[in-house]
């Protein structure tokens, strides 16, 4: 008897040391939704939009083009491949980070982004499709009008992360190499493996939750707060992009 009370008692132990947000996730709900809707305009003179490249004006022809530097890019290539399909290109230093194919339904009513993201140790891809709300000019092309979301997916490489939380820090890690350790001390720390400099800072706001803010270049980009559901197998996420105002919740499931 007294070695099975000292039995528990160890096991009590070790259950009081782990935190709910232990272990590996994967977001089996899809890509997050930008909130608000997108709009496109292309005609042969002109390419611009309102989504991550958003204030953006080039000219549609093929060659990169300088854009104010961003975090993942500095030049943007965008060429009309046919009357329903258009090809975007970003880079930075030269390298390709983001090559994105949109192509439009033949009755004009979907939008489909295929996106293959290269900024990583593997390629991750990324589909979103839209519904058209408004159409674009006469004469645009057909990807031209203003768009929303409504499914999005993203490769299962891109779509896992473990975690792993602590009285004094908040640790996350990807498959794919990036990882970072933010200590409970308000100050900010590196992303290593992250071609875009990002910095994060972790708040535990109680045993089940933690509020994650990222900035880059000194400027905070991003704030998130994760919630552990009470029987420990999913995490709600509410995002909130501070460039765009947009935001976007999203779910993860514990892996077995």
């Amino acid at each position: 008897m007294l070695r099975l009370v000292l039995a528990l008692l160890l096991l009590g132990a070790v259950s009081a040391g782990q935190s709910p947000f232990d272990g590996s996730w994967v977001n089996k709900m899809g890509e997050r939704l930008p909130e608000g809707p997108i709009s496109y305009s292309l005609t042969e003179e002109t390419f611009r939009c309102s989504c991550a490249i958003g204030g953006i004006e080039i000219k549609p022809d093929g060659y990169d083009h300088k854009t104010p530097e961003a975090a993942y890019w500095d030049t943007l290539n965008v060429q009309a491949v046919d009357a329903h399909t258009v090809l975007l290109i970003a880079k930075k230093a030269g390298r390709t980070m983001f090559t994105e194919v949109d192509s439009v339904s033949q009755d004009g009513k979907t939008l489909t982004q295929m996106v293959k993201d290269t900024t990583e140790a593997e390629t991750v891809t990324i589909e979103t499709q839209n519904h058209r709300l408004e159409g674009g000019r006469a004469g645009s092309h057909t990807t031209s009008g203003i768009w929303k979301a409504f499914k999005a997916s993203r490769s299962l490489n891109g779509s896992l992360i473990k975690y792993t939380c602590t009285k004094d820090s908040f640790s996350a890690e990807t498959p794919l190499g990036e990882r970072y350790t933010a200590k409970f001390d308000g100050q900010f720390y590196p992303v290593e493996d992250d071609p875009g400099h990002t910095m994060v800072s972790a708040k535990l706001l109680d045993a089940r939750t933690v509020e994650l803010t990222s900035k880059r270049n000194g400027k905070i980009v991003s704030v998130s707060r994760l919630s552990v559901a009470p029987d420990g197998n999913s995490i709600h996420a509410v995002f909130e992009n501070k460039e765009s105002g947009g935001k976007a919740a999203f779910d993860f499931e514990k892996q077995k």
